[in-house]
């Protein structure tokens, strides 16, 4: 690459970089703000659960749609618009007097960064090719998993420093001067708009009903049936709403129409694998999160500072994680993802363990150990198992796949909010003391979740052994540079 191009590129890269940071912080901030926001605006627990989901609901459900308009209608514009929509929002959320606005303004928000990243990820397709394309998308993995890690401690900073009342609406302004430098960036360094392709191909329908089955199996935990038909009807709804969805898909295919699903991602099994590998990864960790900071706060009565203390050594551990995921990929290959699911699945059930077991004194720091194991472990699992994905993605559709990839983990992290904060919630609700049991369950699910990961993991290197040495499509080793 020529000295000014890979000048350009490093300007283009920045840009999307501070996307990508601004719209990731935004959620892992207001976790630790929740309990503030909960008794400022007296939300409910289904209230709560919908500002948390709803924001990664939309999140994935705005990717694959606004990366599909980029490549009609150019990616500079969409970018900026979803960027303003964005910090639109977040003044109306920050300002809010009833959970209502907040809910309504976050799922405005998920939207906005749905389409921000969608234009980022086109962008990174666009502008960079083979292995700095790996480089490039590598960053911005580890760029989001940094600034989601850095967001409960930045969180608990400004609600000890500025008082619960103020302090959670501050939480939810803190990306807003990210995102107004980030617009300004973007609009002197992003590539002027160009159309990649005639007409988008959209697949309304599967998306509306991939909608449709994301939220049939989020709504049973926040609106709690109270018995075992309302449990069993939401089951069936969401059986229909996956058949459905099957079904429109091959119809759409037969009649050579694109359906939500590109067929060659669909025929690729290391591509889907290695997604399903990000889905339970993204969803154990985001919940994981979010129920600590409840526990500690609500549960143990801890400050919102003392909390951040708990969360820092996680944040910290996987930026150090990740600076060397790089070294422990070349010796091990592939199976350094598994390592990391396997070392955090460990490092939850051990969270379970000292929970039900410690003194509840000794509990912020035991917590906090396990937290750094945890951190540890998101950093060897994130960016190279992205890597790992993408390099399976066939080549008529490498542009697509990050975006269905960033979809499916963020519909997972929807999911996994609501499940997991459902579960702890009434856990505690009929727990007297401290609840102990709904936490350590909860972090049981969560584990869970990571070994469900571990198993697909293993599943997806048996198959990718399987393939022909001489496969075009046969995975290379991760560049040094990429993570």
């Amino acid at each position: 690459m020529p000295r000014e191009e890979g000048r350009a590129g490093r300007r283009v890269l920045l840009v999307c970089l501070a996307a990508g940071a601004t719209t990731l912080v935004d959620q892992s901030v207001l976790n630790i703000a929740l309990p503030s926001l909960r008794d400022s605006l007296a939300a409910g627990p289904s209230g709560v659960q919908w500002i948390v989901a709803g924001y990664s609901l939309a999140f994935g459900l705005a990717l694959v749609p606004g990366g599909s308009l980029g490549d009609v209608r150019g990616r500079k514009g969409l970018f900026v618009l979803g960027l303003s929509a964005f910090l639109a929002a977040a003044l109306v959320a920050a300002t809010a007097g009833a959970p209502g606005t907040v809910i309504t303004a976050r799922l405005v928000q998920g939207a906005g960064a749905g389409l921000v990243n969608s234009q980022v990820i086109g962008t990174l397709q666009d502008v960079f090719a083979s292995e700095e394309r790996s480089r490039a998308l590598g960053r911005y993995a580890v760029v989001g998993g940094l600034a989601a890690g850095l967001g409960p401690p930045l969180g608990g900073a400004l609600v000890a420093g500025f008082g619960p009342g103020a302090g959670w609406r501050l939480c939810l302004l803190l990306s807003a001067p990210c995102a107004v430098a980030t617009l300004f960036l973007a609009s002197r360094r992003l590539p002027p708009p160009r159309r990649t392709a005639r007409h988008s191909g959209l697949d309304v329908g599967g998306l509306l009903l991939a909608g449709m089955l994301t939220l049939t199996l989020m709504l049973p935990f926040i609106t709690t049936p109270d018995s075992l038909g309302g449990a069993a009807s939401w089951a069936a709804a969401a059986a229909v709403s996956g058949a459905a969805l099957g079904v429109q898909q091959r119809l759409r295919s037969r009649a050579k129409r694109p359906p939500l699903l590109h067929p060659a991602l669909a025929a690729s099994k290391p591509y889907l694998l290695g997604t399903a590998v990000a889905m339970a990864q993204f969803g154990s960790s985001m919940a994981a999160s979010l129920v600590l900071t409840v526990f500690l706060q609500a549960g143990l009565g801890l400050s919102a500072l003392a909390t951040a203390a708990v969360a820092l050594p996680s944040a910290l551990a996987m930026g150090l994680s990740s600076a060397v995921a790089w070294r422990v990929v070349r010796r091990l290959g592939p199976r350094a993802v598994s390592l990391g699911l396997a070392l955090g699945a460990g490092a939850l059930v051990a969270s379970a363990a000292v929970t039900l077991t410690v003194p509840v004194a000794a509990l912020p720091v035991t917590l906090a150990a396990a937290q750094a194991v945890v951190g540890a472990a998101s950093g060897l699992t994130v960016s190279p198992n992205q890597a790992q994905v993408l390099q399976h993605a066939p080549a008529e559709a490498a542009g697509l796949a990050g975006g269905v990839l960033q979809m499916a983990q963020r519909i997972a992290a929807a999911v996994c909010l609501s499940a997991v904060s459902g579960v702890y919630l009434r856990g505690a609700a009929h727990e007297e003391g401290v609840p102990r049991t709904a936490f350590a369950l909860s972090m049981g699910v969560c584990a869970g979740l990571l070994l469900a990961g571990l198993v697909l993991s293993v599943s997806r290197r048996a198959t990718v052994h399987r393939r022909p040495a001489t496969s075009p499509r046969a995975p290379a080793p991760v560049p040094e540079e990429t993570l």
